[in-house]
């Protein structure tokens, strides 16, 4: 096996089963294998991964040194030697998207310009 299939074959071992296993019993902000990849491809290329990568998938079209960048990151979250809190908010927040809220948790905050019915007041 050459040395991207290797990356690569480890890529998606570590976002679709190392990561996403040990996400919960962690107490991390993401859990599913595509956020991880988001994570771990911004930090790479210190920005939105998708302003860098022409291709999709991602992690095919990618340089190789950045993918490698992207392994070696995803290596130290699983081993509890990055943050993945932290590298999850940077990634957010270069998406303009800051406060770490989840789709679940943003559906879950009260809207203020949605109007409710109240029975009581009629």
């Amino acid at each position: 096996m050459g040395a991207r299939r290797a990356l690569e074959a480890r890529w998606l071992e570590l976002t679709r089963s190392v990561l996403p296993a040990v996400a919960g019993p962690r107490g991390w902000p993401i859990r599913l294998d595509h956020c991880f990849q988001r994570v771990l491809l911004d930090c790479a290329f210190g920005g939105v991964w998708y302003e860098h990568v022409a291709g999709r998938p991602a992690y095919r079209a990618a340089p190789v040194d950045a993918l490698a960048r992207a392994v070696a990151l995803g290596e130290r979250v699983a081993a509890g030697r990055a943050d993945l809190a932290a590298l999850n908010a940077r990634s957010l927040a270069w998406r303009g998207r800051g406060g770490g809220l989840g789709r679940a948790r943003r559906a879950q905050r009260p809207n203020s310009r949605s109007m409710s019915f109240n029975p009581s007041s009629t």
